[in-house]
C-alpha cells in the first residue's frame, strides 16, 4: 500500500511561517527535528484531522529568498467554511489569485508558495 505522508516547503523565516500557517490555516506543529550541528530544523505541521503533514525546512545559514521558478506547483486544502475563510484571507491581504468561475482562490505564504483553497462540495 502507498499513501501520502508529507509535503515540504523550505522557509526563510521559520517563526514568521509558523505564525502564518497557524493564523491562515490553523495548522500546528506535530513533530520537529533539529540537526545535531544546528544547520537545519524541520517542523511538521498537521491539521488535526488527517495524517498528512506539511514539512517546513528551515536552513539556519540561509539568508536569501528561495527561487520558486514560475510557481507552477501548489498545495491545496478542502475547507468547510469557505466564505468565512475567504473573508479572513482577504483581510489578511494574502489572496494572490482568484478564479470565481471555478469557485477557488489561492493564498501566498511568506516565502511565496501558493496554497489553493477549495470549498468542500
Amino acid at each position: 500500500m502507498i499513501k501520502f505522508n508529507h509535503f515540504n516547503f523550505n522557509v526563510l523565516d521559520l517563526e514568521k511561517s509558523l505564525k502564518f500557517y497557524k493564523e491562515a490555516l490553523d495548522l500546528t506543529p506535530v513533530r520537529e527535528k533539529v540537526a545535531g550541528d544546528g544547520s537545519f530544523k524541520l517542523v511538521f505541521l498537521g491539521d488535526g484531522k488527517s495524517d498528512f503533514t506539511l514539512e517546513l525546512t528551515y536552513l539556519t545559514d540561509r539568508k536569501e529568498p528561495y527561487n520558486l521558478g514560475e510557481c507552477e506547483f501548489h498545495l491545496a486544502f478542502h475547507v468547510d467554511e469557505y466564505e468565512e475563510l475567504y473573508k479572513k484571507h482577504k483581510e489578511m491581504g494574502i489572496i494572490c489569485f482568484e478564479n470565481p468561475g471555478m469557485g477557488i482562490y489561492f493564498i501566498s505564504d511568506p516565502d511565496g508558495y501558493w496554497i489553493e483553497i477549495v470549498p468542500a462540495r
